[in-house]
């Protein structure tokens, strides 16, 4: 066996070869791109006929390289950065650092300990095709929320009453019709009943546009205090740019989810997915990308569940145990499967509350999940761990010991 550590870079890569008893064959530097794959393959190539006897470690598991190296045959190990910094203790205790060093140190942990990390994910190119548009769509929602915080942050600097008339909903099409035509507040008091209502209609509202119109003109008349117009009126562009941002990052958004469920249905566990409680096309989609289809990714139904960040850690010692909570997980995966089980059970009990009241347990459909042709069905296991928190159970002073998999991130 020969393994090769590469640390990687956007212009280079630092690249060691290392034999079995760890004796360095070969290191150095080889440019990105396709001069760069072909200088590490004749790295390689010198001390070694097969590529199947090629073990590579790489902190990165996407990517062209990455790609390329699976595509040669190398058995390619994925590594946590924080793993690497973690062995690269072993080799050094005065916190020295280098590329080709970090390279070796790649390089040396796959072969003493290659069999405690999993090897890059075989997964489909349709899964793959799903992963980048579900990364991109949520990444886009979180772009947008960031900037609804700022429109938030600049209409409370100067614009109170445009917060009473929306609340948090600045996201919605009636706020930014309406704010679009309102920048400050000088224009807001001077909008009527009328003007507003064709707002509303411009933003695309069918129903109750007269009751909301004037619920919208009330709260802008409303007393307020009021900086300088000169403030203003900078104020003013802000809201403009701002909202015209978000109104067309709406519009991507949309435009993505429908790309995106467009290629989840195409997916073989599509079915599958979407007939667990709570996942619809787009979280069983994100759900999909962050699994993968590779049905030998994982050992067992706990390993994704620990994955998934569904199952607690115990940390136990002499006579002390305790569960908590596992932070070590795939975020995105968790949140998915979190507002999965939030919407298969959408009320729960409330802490300290005198009355008793009980969740609806989520029933499964009834077609059970069976196997698929890409094993997606033990993906199952892990969504139901999160779903087993809509059990039964009373409120009162013993409700705030829920089930560690009943937190939401945010709680504990």
């Amino acid at each position: 066996m020969t393994f090769v550590g590469v640390d990687w870079s956007e212009a280079h890569h630092d690249v060691c070869v290392m034999d079995a008893d760890g004796k360095v064959l070969a290191k150095g530097r080889v440019p990105e791109g396709v001069e760069g794959v072909s200088r590490l393959h004749e790295m390689v190539s010198a001390h070694v006929e097969d590529p199947s006897d090629v073990v590579v470690g790489i902190e990165l598991d996407r990517g062209l390289l990455v790609g390329a190296l699976v595509a040669s045959g190398y058995a390619v190990h994925a590594v946590n950065p924080l793993s690497v910094d973690r062995y690269r203790d072993r080799h050094r205790t005065s916190g020295a650092k280098s590329d080709p060093g970090d390279a070796k140190v790649l390089a040396d942990l796959v072969r003493t300990d290659r069999h405690l990390h999993r090897e890059v994910a075989g997964d489909s190119e349709l899964a793959e095709a799903v992963k980048v548009l579900a990364r991109a769509h949520q990444g886009l929602i979180w772009s947008r929320q960031r900037h609804l915080n700022q429109l938030r942050n600049a209409l409370r600097e100067f614009y109170p009453a445009a917060l009473e008339a929306f609340g948090t909903d600045l996201a919605s099409s009636d706020a930014l019709a309406v704010l679009e035509a309102a920048l400050t507040p000088t224009q807001g008091r001077s909008l009527s009943p009328a003007r507003i209502a064709a707002a509303l209609k411009r933003g695309g509202r069918r129903r109750g546009i007269a009751e909301r119109a004037e619920e919208i003109e009330q709260a802008l008349a409303s007393p307020q205090l009021e900086g300088p117009k000169v403030l203003s009126r900078a104020y003013g562009d802000v809201v403009r740019s701002t909202v015209r941002i978000v109104a067309e990052m709406t519009t991507q958004v949309e435009a993505l989810a429908l790309e995106l469920e467009a290629s989840f249905e195409g997916h073989p566990d599509a079915e599958i997915l979407r007939s667990l409680p709570g996942l619809g096309s787009v979280l069983g989609a994100r759900v999909l990308a962050e699994f993968g289809d590779d049905p030998t990714r994982y050992a067992d139904p706990k390993a994704r569940k620990n994955y998934a960040g569904t199952s607690p850690i115990t940390k136990a010692s002499g006579r002390s145990k305790v569960a908590l909570a596992r932070f070590a997980r795939n975020r995105r995966l968790a949140d998915a499967l979190q507002m999965g089980r939030s919407a298969a059970s959408p009320t729960r009990p409330v802490p300290g509350a005198t009355t008793t009241r009980t969740v609806p347990e989520a029933t499964p459909t009834d077609a059970p999940c069976g196997p698929s042709p890409t094993g997606g069905w033990a993906s199952c296991t892990a969504v139901s761990s999160v779903a087993s928190a809509t059990r039964s159970r009373s409120a009162g002073p013993r409700s705030r010991r829920l089930p560690l998999d009943s937190y939401r991130p945010w709680d504990v």
